[in-house]
C-alpha cells in the first residue's frame, strides 16, 4: 500500500490481533486497545476481514467513536440513514471528490471519521487518504504565504427550493431560531434575504496544529468552494452571477480573490499525495479528521460506504 509514500493506514485483520473473524472479534480488540494513542500515532486504521455488516455495526461505532455527533453544517449532500450515520457522499460515481478534512470550514470538526463499506464498488471507488502535514509540505511557498491570514466562507442557503442543499437540510431544523443560535456561537456573519434564503460568511483558518501532536498541517476546503474547481457548470454559473450569489464561495480572509491556479494547485497536490484505501465489504476505516485528509476516487456499480463522526 505504500506506493511510493512515507505513510499509509494501519490495516489491522483478525490474524493480526489474533481474534476471530467477527464483530465480537473487533469489539474485543477495540476494548482491549487504547485506540486513541493508536489512531494518533498512525492516523488512520483499517479494520479488514472482521465481517462487519450494517446489523452489528452500531455498537462498533458506539466504541469507535465515544462522542458520535451529527453532521450540522454540513454542505455534502448525505441521507441520515441511523443515528448520526450517513451515506458518505452522494456525489455523482464519475466524479473524483478532492482531499479534504471534514467540516474544516466550520467552527468545529469532528476530530475522529468512522467509514464502513456495506457494498464495495464493482470497480474504483476507492477512499484516498492524505497525510495533512505532507500536503502542506507538497505545496508552494508562493500559496502557502498567501493563505497564512486564513479564508472566508460564503454559502447562501436556500429555503426549500433553489441551487444546492437548504439550510433546513445543513443545519438539520426547521427553527429558524435554532440556527441563529448556532451561527452565534460559530461567530459568523449572516443574513435572511428574500424571504426564507439565508446567507452566511465566516473567517477560518487555512492550516492548523493538531492539538496532541503539535503538528502543522493544511487545514481548509478553499479548493472545494472556489469555482475554479468545481466543473463546467459551476464555471458557467460563475459567469452569471455575482460571487457572493453562488451557493458557495471562498476568498482570502481579507476578502480578495484567491487565484485560481492556487487553488488547483492545492487539490491537485493533494490528490497527488494521498494513498487509495480501496473498499472490501465488511471494511472500516477511522482516521483521525485532522492529521489525515480524505476524498473519493470514481466508481462503477453499486457503492454504500457509510460514515459517522465524533467530536
Amino acid at each position: 500500500m505504500k506506493d511510493g509514500h512515507e505513510w499509509s493506514p494501519l490495516e489491522i485483520s483478525p490474524a493480526d490481533v489474533q481474534l476471530e473473524a467477527s464483530a465480537e472479534g473487533l469489539s474485543t480488540f477495540v476494548k482491549s486497545a487504547d485506540i486513541g494513542d493508536l489512531l494518533v500515532k498512525e492516523k488512520a486504521l483499517v479494520f479488514r476481514g472482521f465481517g462487519v455488516d450494517e446489523a452489528s455495526l452500531d455498537p462498533i461505532i458506539d466504541e469507535l467513536l465515544p462522542n458520535r455527533a451529527a453532521y450540522v453544517h454540513g454542505n455534502s449532500p448525505r441521507t441520515k440513514v441511523g443515528q448520526n450515520v450517513y451515506t458518505s457522499t452522494e456525489y455523482p460515481a464519475e466524479f473524483v471528490i478532492s482531499m479534504h478534512n471534514e467540516l474544516s470550514y466550520a467552527h468545529r470538526w469532528p476530530s475522529r471519521l468512522l467509514f464502513f463499506c456495506a457494498v464495495a464498488p464493482e470497480t474504483g471507488g476507492a477512499t484516498p487518504v492524505v497525510d495533512g502535514a505532507l500536503w502542506l509540505a507538497s505545496l508552494d511557498d508562493e500559496v502557502r504565504e498567501a493563505f497564512a491570514g486564513g479564508v472566508r466562507y460564503t454559502q447562501n442557503l436556500h429555503g426549500g427550493r433553489g441551487l444546492g442543499k437548504s439550510w433546513q437540510q445543513t443545519f438539520e431544523t426547521e427553527d429558524r431560531d435554532e440556527v441563529e443560535r448556532f451561527l452565534t456561537e460559530a461567530e459568523a456573519s449572516w443574513e435572511w434575504r428574500r424571504g426564507d434564503d439565508l446567507r452566511i460568511t465566516h473567517a477560518r483558518q487555512s492550516v492548523l496544529r493538531h492539538p496532541v501532536t503539535g503538528t502543522e498541517v493544511w487545514f481548509n476546503q478553499s479548493d472545494q468552494w472556489h469555482p475554479a474547481t468545481l466543473g463546467e457548470d459551476a464555471a458557467a454559473l460563475a459567469k452569471v452571477l455575482p460571487m457572493d450569489e453562488l451557493p458557495q464561495t471562498v476568498t482570502f480572509a481579507d476578502g480578495s480573490p484567491i487565484p485560481p491556479e492556487y487553488v488547483l494547485q492545492v487539490r491537485d497536490r493533494g490528490l497527488e499525495a494521498a494513498v487509495d484505501v480501496d473498499w472490501r465489504t465488511g471494511d472500516l476505516m477511522l482516521i483521525d479528521n485532522v492529521l489525515v485528509g480524505h476524498g473519493r476516487r470514481s466508481f462503477t456499480g453499486d457503492r454504500r460506504v457509510l460514515v459517522a463522526m465524533s467530536s
